[in-house]
């Protein structure tokens, strides 16, 4: 437990062996370092004072959040990260997702290896002005699950603060895990010396996402971090029509695909359809959607991001 670190062997929601509550409160019932929390002295972190040094160089820094999985959260923080280098900021992007690592494999930047210096962990860079730093990069094999607690998890966590070397760089987006959990406690109590800009949360248009981003929007609030905005991603389907495939049903059921004979249609009898996008909603936003929400939570809506199948190539 040198320099109040979480021992790995703690129970999950471990208070920190410098909390007043350390060793009393009810989370540490049964935990084997109860007695040595409880009877050890309490101070300031250390580290905490090591990541506020470490993040004097980085101007802003912005948490990419969703309530739900699977809402294209990590896709939304490469496309931040990349606008941003694209206007000649230099951009810092940290994967904290620690058991769902996506942004090696959208970045096409699997196998690649961190390497240490005097100066610390050098991120990875996919641009001269976009470095990336994930577990991804740790891994011996990409299917490899991390199975760890939640002290294990902030550990890390911790350790990417204090000893990546951004150098000086505008933003840092920092991609979170999905929820409010032990991680999103952990990055905000770490950075709360160096101020965290806010938080843009993701989101898709049906309720049962909302619920959970509602939840998202409530924890922003409670600990603190002001939300820039909510973004509803996956906000219908654009597709030129020339992308579709086209079938026919047969009297037996089966499909036929009649693709060329349709895109050859067009362009003989109607080529003016060959410029036309169609457009089509996956999910239900007949409840009103993100923006609906956002006013009746008081937070600003960003807009909305289509299913565009192009982002997807090569991912």
């Amino acid at each position: 437990m040198e320099n109040g670190e979480i021992p790995e062997n703690a129970n999950e929601h471990c208070p920190g062996p410098q909390s007043e509550t350390a060793g009393k409160s009810d989370a540490c019932e049964g935990c084997p370092n109860q007695e040595a929390c409880a009877t050890a002295p309490k101070g300031p972190d250390p580290d905490l004072v090591a990541i506020a040094e470490r993040m004097a160089t980085v101007k802003h820094k912005i948490l990419v959040l969703s309530g739900k999985g699977g809402v294209g959260k990590s896709t939304f923080s490469a496309q931040l990260s990349f606008a941003l280098a694209a206007m000649d900021f230099q951009i810092g992007l940290l994967d904290i997702d620690i058991c769902g690592p996506s942004i090696p494999k959208m970045l096409s930047l699997e196998g690649q290896d961190i390497h240490q210096s005097n100066l610390g962990w050098s991120p990875v860079y996919v641009e001269s002005n976009l470095g990336v730093m994930s577990i991804g990069f740790m891994l011996p094999n990409p299917d490899e699950a991390v199975i760890w607690r939640g002290p294990r998890k902030n550990g890390l966590i911790k350790q990417f603060l204090k000893d990546v070397y951004w150098g000086e760089i505008d933003f840092l987006v920092v991609d979170a895990p999905p929820g409010t959990s032990d991680e999103h406690i952990s990055i905000v109590q770490f950075l709360q010396a160096s101020g965290i800009d806010g938080a843009i949360i993701v989101t898709t248009p049906q309720q049962v996402s909302l619920i959970d981003v509602r939840k998202e929007v409530n924890f922003c609030k409670k600990v603190g971090v002001p939300v820039l905005g909510v973004v509803e991603n996956m906000s219908g389907l654009c597709q030129p029509l020339t992308d579709f495939r086209f079938v026919r049903g047969t009297e037996t059921g089966k499909q036929v695909d009649v693709t060329e004979e349709v895109v050859e249609y067009m362009r003989e009898k109607a080529p003016e359809l060959l410029d036309v996008v169609a457009v089509s909603e996956v999910f239900d936003s007949s409840g009103g959607g993100a923006a609906k929400m956002c006013r009746e939570m008081e937070v600003p809506f960003l807009g909305k991001v289509p299913l565009d199948p192009h982002a997807l190539q090569g991912s």
